[in-house]
Order: structure tokens, then C-alpha cells, then sequence
């Protein structure tokens, strides 16, 4: 997905099983970030910084939604264990993390596999993109700073 690609329409069902389209959120922004897994450190510090910052962002017309492979079972778990404040997308076949470019061949200590990328995608009313933060410019501890700083 690029700068003024439209989401995909079926982004997936959220930790309570519900299904969630990108019609249903016509007419509000959207900061939709994927992530790797639940419960680890840099997935869990980006979590808690877009928790912490949530006013700031909706007062801003933004609504957060995290996406990973991750299962609804676990993300109950990780919003319960964090006081996560927002939906999480559990993708586990990777169709919406796929289909937005954020799943792919990643290298960590020098062994190759696929995976999520950590990929940002603030989206207009009309469900168009129109910021991206890629995997190398997003520092979790702050991350919800960096999305206020480009409002």
C-alpha cells in the first residue's frame, strides 16, 4: 500500500470476534498499525505509547486499531495484562497484513524468515492513506509522538 491507496474493505475481526470494515469507519481517521506479537517488549512499548496518547489523537479525529497475527485469545490477554484503550485485529492467516505490505522477509540475528513489519498507516475519512511510517522510522517508546508530530 502506498500514499492514497484506499484500505482494504474486510480488515479483519477484532479480539471479540467482530468483524470490522473499512465502511463501518467512513467518516472518522484511523492511525491502523501492524505489529509483530503480543506481549513483547517493543510491540508492548508502542502499544502503551498509543494507549498513553489516545486523547491526544482523538482530539485530533483519530481512532487506533493494532493489527497482528496474533490470535483473539492473546490479544484479550495483551489489552487486559496493559489496559490497552483500543481494538486489536487478529489476522492470523496474515490476509490484511499481507494485503497491506506489511508482512514480509525480515532478518533478525542473522537468521531469515517472514513476518509482520512494523508498519503505521494514518488513513482519512474516506479510508484513503495518506501517511505511512515504515518499519525503520518508527521508535516504539514514542511512537505516538512521532504520529502527533506529523498532525
Amino acid at each position: 500500500m502506498q500514499i492514497g491507496d484506499k484500505i482494504p474493505e474486510i480488515l479483519g475481526k477484532d479480539q471479540n470476534g467482530n468483524e470490522i470494515k473499512a465502511s463501518d469507519l467512513l467518516g472518522q481517521k484511523l492511525v491502523l498499525y501492524t505489529y509483530p506479537k503480543d506481549n513483547t517488549s517493543g510491540c508492548t512499548a508502542e502499544a502503551c505509547s498509543l494507549r498513553d496518547h489516545k486523547e491526544a489523537l482523538a482530539s485530533k479525529g483519530y481512532t487506533i486499531l493494532g493489527v497482528s497475527k496474533d490470535s483473539a485469545s492473546s490479544h484479550q490477554k495483551f489489552i487486559e495484562k496493559q489496559g490497552l484503550n483500543f481494538n486489536l485485529i487478529a489476522d492470523t492467516d496474515t490476509t490484511l497484513l499481507q494485503s497491506l505490505g506489511a508482512w514480509g522477509e525480515k532478518t533478525m540475528c542473522g537468521k531469515t524468515s517472514m513476518g509482520t513489519l512494523r508498519t503505521t498507516f494514518l488513513v482519512n475519512e474516506q479510508g484513503i492513506i495518506t501517511h505511512i511510517f515504515t518499519p525503520k522510522q518508527i521508535k516504539t517508546k514514542e511512537h505516538a509522538e512521532q504520529i502527533l508530530n506529523v498532525l
